[in-house]
């Protein structure tokens, strides 16, 4: 068989193209540290690559979600300890200021002292984080969540019930806050019940309670109302919940009524009333507890009626502060388990993401051993194949002539 010049040509110069190229290969391996450069240098790598870098960047997102997660909580946390500190002073002026010895004076004092409690609650409750967002405002973040009225003084809630809530993992969404009604007018489901004076009270009749005497009462729990009656010869009686049976009424006695008893000093005036309910059913809110406070110790007292309703208030005011700070303790434990949720989610997600990137290692890296010895031989291949077409290049048969 006959070969021509040209196929030697041809064939020796494919060599060495295909060589030079086996060896830019390496090189261009070699310089970016990865085995496979482009995806033809190993599709089902290549492929399974992508896959594990889109998994790496979603665990990335929900590691970032996770720190923004954290500064949140962390803010509210750091909040809600001081409103907790707040509602423990607020309980300690209470007391101070059921002391009988106290002139209106003092007590003008003590309300002064409470009142700046007051307005650090209004602040507190109205915090925002580092980018302008309001804490306890639930979706509704971009204004004050409560908004003092200018002539009553009375503080109303804004915001809504919702929380904004993070993805901080596959299957965990984690809410970043509270709404400032969980915290502020809601108590904790063992909140203890609460006995209210009616507000056109005139006499002077004052309650100790309720406590619980009888939980397997049949009317357990059940919100009931005493009305009193004076009649014209100044014998006093009391119904319940506007009933026909009427029961007399002596000054120290104990009253049971659904399981809970209650402890009634004092006189009181035709119509008079205590309720007594749940707490929950009570509308329970931190500010209005607060400004019942206040009015009550910014009042003169004048006669045993104003006294009567100033140690009714503060005995209900006490109560209503108790579960509002078991309440904010309560959150501020649910913000520290989420805290420790996060970190324990990070522990994950970090091991996720040392996974990731090995098995990103083991798919695309190189191994830079190999390499280099196939760097060599292709090196070696390629300076074969230039000295075997400089060789086939000075055949001829002239030269022997």
């Amino acid at each position: 068989m006959r070969i021509s010049t040209v196929t030697m040509f041809e064939q020796g110069l494919n060599s060495l193209v295909r060589q030079q190229g086996e060896y830019l290969k390496v090189g261009q391996q070699i310089a970016s540290g990865k085995r496979v450069v482009n995806p033809s240098d190993d599709p089902q790598a290549a492929s399974q690559a992508v896959g594990v870098a889109q998994s790496a960047a979603v665990n990335q997102q929900y590691a970032d979600a996770r720190i923004s997660t954290r500064n949140a909580l962390s803010q509210e946390e750091s909040v809600l300890d001081s409103v907790a500190d707040a509602i423990a002073s607020a309980k300690t002026l209470l007391v101070q200021a059921g002391n009988g010895t106290l002139s209106d004076a003092d007590r003008s004092s003590l309300a002064s002292e409470l009142n700046g409690i007051y307005e650090a609650l209004l602040g507190q409750a109205n915090a925002t984080d580092g980018n302008g967002r309001y804490l306890f405002g639930g979706y509704q973040d971009k204004s004050p969540p409560f908004v003092k009225d200018a002539l009553t003084g009375a503080v109303s809630y804004q915001g809504d019930a919702g929380g904004v809530a993070q993805q901080v993992d596959a299957s965990r969404q984690m809410s970043s806050s509270d709404n400032g009604r969980q915290i502020f007018q809601t108590v904790h489901g063992s909140a203890s019940y609460l006995a209210q004076a009616g507000a056109a009270n005139s006499g002077s009749v004052t309650f100790t309670g309720p406590s619980v005497t009888d939980s397997g009462d049949a009317g357990f729990g059940t919100s009931f109302t005493l009305v009193f009656t004076v009649a014209a010869d100044g014998t006093t009686t009391y119904s319940t919940d506007g009933g026909t049976t009427q029961v007399p009424y002596a000054s120290g006695q104990s009253i049971a009524v659904n399981g809970l008893s209650l402890t009634l000093e004092g006189t009181p005036a035709d119509g008079d009333s205590i309720a007594v309910s749940t707490a929950d059913e009570a509308y329970p809110d931190l500010f209005r507890t607060l400004r019942n406070m206040l009015d009550a110790l910014d009042t003169p007292v004048q006669n045993d009626a104003v006294r009567a309703r100033l140690q009714n208030t503060l005995s209900t005011s006490s109560r209503e502060l108790d579960n509002a700070l078991d309440n904010v303790l309560t959150t501020r434990a649910s913000v520290g388990a989420r805290l420790n949720e996060l970190d324990v989610l990070d522990t994950v997600g970090g091991n996720r993401a040392l996974n990731y990137e090995q098995t990103l290692s083991d798919l695309v890296d190189l191994d830079y051993n190999a390499a280099i010895s196939e760097y060599s031989l292709r090196q070696v291949g390629l300076q074969a194949a230039q000295k075997a077409f400089v060789d086939i290049h000075q055949l001829s048969l002239f030269k022997l002539l």
